[in-house]
């Protein structure tokens, strides 16, 4: 784990950024899910992560916003959180598109090029996850670079740093063998109106841990 996690970190570390200005543009921010409260809010990550991405927007280093997440579990829906947030804070409706099939972070990049057509993008996250959302992006083919987006502290202890990486282990073997996303479907443009996948809930397996 230790030795995946260090040759991670390190062949990323010329495509990830601390800030927001120094972040070169491009055209589309793929913002990652995390947990959303059953009030309909996002969590303090999540929110972070959309705010972060608003704020990339509102500059003009991003077009369009991808936001990906988890809707595989019945009565949950990150995306039509993360959705609702953004609208609310200014992003146009046209602008923002919804892939509701990102049940993990694999699937969220295979889907951003496959399903999406995503050639350039911000990745939106933590910086704890950075790596690993980066690596994946950039060996799927996704020329990504990726924006940290930790605002406030957070409660993540060992647990988390744990879970980070075994993730890193698992995106290390998927990306060897070459595993498929469990979901794909017909393409989407991602210069077109993003209002055509907001209300996109077809049958879905269940989620498993980002």
């Amino acid at each position: 784990m230790l030795l995946v996690s260090l040759w991670m970190h390190a062949c990323t570390a010329a495509y990830r950024y601390r800030g927001t200005a120094e972040v070169p543009a491009r055209h589309t921010a793929i913002v990652l899910g995390a947990s959303v409260h059953r009030k309909g809010t996002p969590s303090d990550m999540l929110r972070d992560r959309l705010d972060t991405a608003l704020e990339l927007y509102r500059a003009g280093k991003v077009r369009k916003l991808l936001l990906t997440g988890d809707h595989g579990r019945r009565g949950y829906d990150e995306v039509s959180v993360m959705r609702k947030h953004v609208l609310a804070r200014g992003a146009r409706a046209e602008d923002v598109f919804t892939d509701h099939a990102g049940f993990t972070t694999y699937e969220s990049m295979a889907r951003a090029r496959a399903v999406f057509g995503v050639d350039g993008a911000i990745v939106v996250t933590q910086a704890f996850h950075l790596p690993r959302a980066v690596y994946l992006a950039r060996g799927l083919g996704l020329p990504a670079v990726g924006v940290e987006a930790d605002r406030h502290r957070y409660r993540t202890g060992l647990q988390l740093g744990i879970r980070e990486a075994l993730a890193q282990v698992k995106a290390f073997v998927d990306m060897q063998v070459g595993r498929r996303p469990r979901v794909l479907g017909p393409p989407i443009d991602i210069s077109g109106d993003g209002r055509a996948t907001w209300d996109r809930d077809r049958r879905r397996p269940a989620s498993q841990p980002r």
